[in-house]
């Protein structure tokens, strides 16, 4: 039982990853952020891989799983330091995030709670096919928000990385440990023995 508790802990916290990583997706494509976009899509395929290794007893997934869990974490504190502005990260430069073809960022900057926008008419920051607002009354700024979700991803990796680690583990060891059912080893395995060849002689009777 100690074994299958393992691993249902691990396909559930690859569940709840999968769910934060669709809804920050989600997010990410209403704010048309390319670049966390992409990230997004290699590690719902990594959690996929997990889920698949963790049922089919595949260590070498878990592994693999494990190892971009390592790399998921770093791209999320950088996330978080981008949007702290930590050093000398600023969120001005656009193409960190967009690949540098768009002006649009998170869209809980005008989305966030309480947030209210309004438009600058006849700004002269506006570049072609854009427009300048003004954000008020947030409840809680889209910094903030970007920041908590990237936790959360950490916080969820963290876990999963531990429980890949064992459950992978368990499976190797199982299979190092494996024999097939009929199989043979050094201690019960007897070479058949030659049987001797008998020569036969007639017999006689005394008349």
């Amino acid at each position: 039982m100690g074994k299958c508790n393992g691993r249902c802990t691990l396909v559930g916290f690859c569940c709840l990853q999968l769910v934060a990583a669709l809804e920050r997706q989600i997010f990410d494509f209403l704010g048309y952020q390319w670049v966390p976009i992409l990230a997004n899509f290699v590690h719902i395929m990594a959690v996929i891989l997990g889920v698949f290794g963790t049922v089919q007893y595949r260590s070498k997934y878990l592994i693999l799983y494990a190892v971009w869990l390592v790399l998921w974490v770093g791209w999320n504190a950088f996330i978080i330091c981008f949007y702290l502005e930590v050093g000398h990260l600023s969120q001005d430069r656009d193409f960190i995030m967009t690949f540098n073809t768009s002006l649009h960022r998170s869209w809980w900057m005008e989305n966030g709670p309480g947030c209210l926008v309004t438009p600058v008419i006849n700004s002269n920051l506006a570049l072609e096919d854009h427009h300048v607002i003004t954000v008020t009354g947030c409840l809680l700024d889209y910094q903030y928000i970007e920041v908590v979700s990237s936790a959360t991803q950490i916080f969820l990796a963290l876990f999963g990385f531990v429980y890949a680690c064992y459950v992978s583990k368990v499976f190797m060891e199982e299979e190092d440990s494996f024999d097939f059912i009929g199989g043979f080893d050094s201690y019960g395995y007897q070479a058949p023995q030659k049987m001797s060849h008998l020569q036969l002689q007639p017999l006689y009777t005394s008349g």
